[in-house]
């Protein structure tokens, strides 16, 4: 089975949303709707996922949820990690019931990061880029390019994603996450 990474960078907007979202106009991108998440995360009974630079969180948007383990960050220019992602059941009774499962195990609970999401697809140079604008309760409007890849194409991935960053006009990444962010915020461990 082949091993599936996340490539991603992140910028924080404050006044350029209108400027990034015309040129995401100008490139075809493809515009969702707006979608509210709830990501719960959870650190682990026996080592500090803070330190081994590791997530576990439940994912719920609207009815749907997901359960997603992200591993330690590969490199600096991006924010490439490997990721395991799986769909749950429907329903926030099964959120629920797996974050008691998690807690009954000794997982701790951290925190429930909030957003509005809105997804805009791009396909390039037979790539599907994934743009993400998120207004992050807390703390503000960023924006997310991403790519998915194996192992074989992190470095031509990496690259992908930095020039279509470069064409929106961003070019100061933010390397934390939204859950160290808000917790680094609000005085607290981080626990990632």
């Amino acid at each position: 089975m082949s091993e599936t990474f996340e490539v991603e960078v992140k910028f924080f907007l404050s006044d350029r949303v209108a400027m990034v979202l015309a040129k995401l106009q100008q490139l075809g991108a493809i515009s969702g709707a707006d979608a509210v998440q709830a990501d719960h995360y959870f650190n682990h009974p026996v080592r500090d996922f803070a330190q081994t630079d590791e997530a576990l969180r439940i994912r719920s948007v609207g009815d749907q949820n997901w359960v997603t383990w992200k591993g330690p960050k590969i490199g600096s220019r991006t924010k490439t990690r490997r990721e395991i992602e799986l769909p749950l059941g429907d329903g926030t009774q099964t959120a629920e019931q797996l974050s008691e499962v998690l807690q009954i195990l000794g997982f701790r609970s951290v925190t429930v990061v909030r957003k509005t999401r809105k997804l805009h697809e791009l396909t390039r140079n037979g790539r599907r880029f994934e743009i993400a604008l998120d207004e992050v309760d807390e703390l503000g409007t960023f924006l997310e390019v991403e790519l998915m890849a194996d192992e074989a194409d992190l470095k031509s991935a990496q690259d992908a994603v930095l020039e279509l960053a470069r064409e929106l006009g961003l070019s100061q990444t933010e390397p934390r996450s939204y859950l160290g962010m808000l917790l680094q915020k609000r005085g607290e461990a981080s626990g990632e």
